[in-house]
């Protein structure tokens, strides 16, 4: 802050004041300046560290996400290919076999559409009150219609209420005014038709069609009814109640999405074959991704000579416990067995940890060699994924960094700390700068006030002076 110290040399004593009084406040407050501005460094340089290393550890979490996306596996064993994808597509697991498979698809899964019979009024049709039972599978979902209710009010109802069921309604009118609800279900399969009942005008049979030509009083299922999917597979029929279609092939699921053309139909071919170059490259992207919070984690940790070479310069995490505590976590899902199987940790694949940089080193000459053992990718989808939802390396290493990094966890507890710190320092600075004003301000009125008497006295002694001096010149001309 600036000094109220008027600049000048004091008329009295001759002294620079302003000079004087500044040395004096300046060796009285060097040891404490020192203290905060220390302290303030350090304690900055450990905030920036806190939020480099969770920006570090964000960016590797979001990594081990899109490695571990199911949506599109970075570790699938196997890839599976579909020449026809118009017709289905393919995915595949870890329990995948190669080999190539023929399919024609004679018919697609679908859902069950009912329709109520006609109402004169249209939308606004009255409705009874009472519970709309819509039953499915042997299951019952039940819908409250109010007093007052309309048909497109209880179409709202019925939307409202079991949209999460994948039940949904609409109102269909025809060309004369006349209006029917139409209910329909995201379930597909024989035997997943619609029924609804416990409403007069609104009962409908779902296992029943309408026909071609629907009276004003036909209701019942609309088009057909439900049914399986319907395919070959190398001439093997198959069918499914939905048009997802797994465990027909081991480790395969086919989608189907549309009926084979042709008289005869002509088949989608499906290719399994093993993803070593799609491995490589994953693997090759974790070890990068981990490689690179590694070099976050050791700028901050290790501390490093100044530009002499002599001193050491400490870094925000130079001697801390906590990014001590997180490489050994790192390292221990590392060295963990796996989710079972052959394959059991990284040092397998070629995958090795350097002792002295903590970095991972990845060996494709033994990564390959690895995998020419039969069965092999397999394993490495099942190691780096897991069996379940816990067990894989991927969901490991996420578990082992959340506590560091999610909200209110380690490092937003130390950063909680390291502002406390920092306004304390402020406050410290704050007091530090009033006690020098004070203090300022009372040698400055001291020095002053001496100089002043300085100048009184001085005057005196010049007045006095004065006299004898005038004394003696009257006893000379006497």
């Amino acid at each position: 802050m600036a000094s109220p110290i008027l600049p000048g040399t004091g008329l009295g004593s001759g002294l620079d004041i302003s000079s004087i009084v500044t040395a004096l406040v300046n060796s009285d407050k060097a040891a404490k300046q020192t203290q905060i501005d220390t302290a303030t460094k350090a304690n900055t340089l450990k905030i920036s560290g806190v939020g480099s290393l969770k920006s570090a550890l964000t960016a590797f979490q979001t990594a081990l996400t899109n490695l571990s996306s199911t949506t599109n596996p970075a570790f699938a064993g196997y890839t599976a290919t579909s020449g026809t994808p118009s017709i289905l597509s393919a995915t595949s697991d870890n329990t995948a076999v190669a080999g190539t498979y023929n399919v024609v698809v004679q018919s697609l899964a679908t859902g069950s559409k009912v329709a109520s019979a006609s109402f004169a009024g249209g939308a606004t049709s009255a409705i009874p009150s009472g519970t709309l039972k819509i039953s499915q599978n042997g299951t019952d979902y039940n819908v409250t219609i109010p007093a007052n209710a309309t048909l497109q009010s209880t179409r709202d109802a019925i939307n409202s209420a079991q949209s999460s069921n994948g039940i949904s309604a609409n109102i269909v009118t025809d060309s004369s005014g006349a209006s029917r609800l139409v209910i329909s279900s995201n379930k597909t399969g024989s035997g997943s038709d619609l029924t609804v009942s416990g409403i007069a005008g609104l009962e409908i049979d779902g296992t029943q069609l309408m026909g071609s030509n629907p009276s004003a009083s036909a209701s019942g299922a609309v088009s057909a009814l439900a049914t399986d999917a319907s395919l070959t597979i190398d001439g093997l029929a198959v069918t499914s109640k939905s048009n997802t279609v797994t465990g027909a092939i081991s480790g395969l699921t086919l989608n189907l999405a549309s009926v084979s053309p042709g008289t005869p139909p002509a088949a989608a071919t499906v290719t399994v074959a093993t993803n070593t170059t799609g491995l490589q490259t994953s693997i090759q992207s974790f070890v990068d991704s981990y490689n690179t919070l590694m070099t976050t984690i050791n700028t901050l940790s290790k501390a490093t000579a100044d530009a002499d070479g002599k001193l050491t310069v400490q870094a925000a995490f130079t001697g801390d416990s906590l990014t001590r505590s997180l490489v050994s976590d790192i390292r221990g899902v590392l060295t963990a067995p796996g989710a079972g199987g052959p394959l059991a940790v990284l040092s397998q694949l070629g995958v090795m940890t350097d002792r002295d940089t903590g970095k991972l080193a990845f060996d494709t000459t033994a990564f390959g060699k690895a995998m020419a053992t039969s069965g092999m990718s397999g394993q490495v989808q099942q190691l780096f994924n897991g069996t379940d939802a816990t067990n894989g390396l991927l969901t490991r290493m996420g578990a082992a960094i959340k506590p560091y990094v999610m909200t209110g966890g380690m490092l937003d507890q130390r950063n909680t700390g390291l502002q406390s710190v920092s306004k304390n320092l402020k406050d410290q600075q704050a007091a530090l700068d009033l006690r020098v004003a004070n203090m300022t301000k009372t040698l400055t009125a001291k020095y002053n006030a001496m100089d002043l008497l300085v100048g009184q006295m001085k005057a005196t002694a010049t007045s006095i002076t004065s006299f004898f001096t005038s004394l003696n010149a009257q006893k000379s001309n006497n």
